[in-house]
């Protein structure tokens, strides 16, 4: 079903938090090493929330070619493909956002350290930002594991064409 994939989101989603209390406890004075933990620990975890994010993508990108390809080569319904197009019609735009959200609080992070955005701006962002890669994390779990059960499905029909043809 992708539990990988959703493994590394899920731990990305709470990494989130993690920059998040280390934002929240420093103060308006802050010391250069308390902003560069901050810093740190944000790089780390987009890097985390866009690596996963783009897997999932890609994964149903080439499952879906796999089913379109079977679906072709065995004389399968058309309806098949129409599902995994619905998997990313649901899923992508929700993948596109979360990835979006975590770019865009990070660069506004860096205004706020230079003094060219107030904070309650970061802060704000951050909030929608989590509340985004929830939202995304519960769409790419419902989206790979009706994934995962098309594959299985397909891929039983599959073998059992192949017992009836051998």
């Amino acid at each position: 079903m992708g539990r990988s994939r959703l493994s590394v989101g899920a731990l990305a989603t709470v990494g989130l938090l993690a920059p998040g209390i280390v934002g929240c406890v420093i103060p308006h004075g802050f010391e250069p090493e308390q902003l560069s933990n901050h810093l740190l620990l944000a790089v780390l975890t987009s890097l985390l929330l866009l690596f996963s994010h783009c897997w999932i993508l890609f994964y149903l990108i080439g499952t879906g070619k796999a089913l379109k390809e079977a679906v072709a080569e065995h004389g399968l319904e058309p309806e098949i493909t129409e599902e995994t197009r619905r998997f990313k019609t649901r899923s992508n735009p929700w993948l596109m956002l979360a990835m979006m959200l975590a770019m865009a609080t990070f660069v506004v992070g860096g205004g706020v350290a230079t003094k060219a955005l107030p904070a309650w701006v970061h802060h704000a962002l951050f909030s929608i930002t989590l509340a985004g890669q929830v939202c995304a994390l519960w769409v790419e779990f419902e989206v790979l594991t009706a994934n995962a059960k098309l594959m299985k499905s397909v891929d039983r029909r599959l073998k059992r064409q192949a017992d009836g043809q051998a």
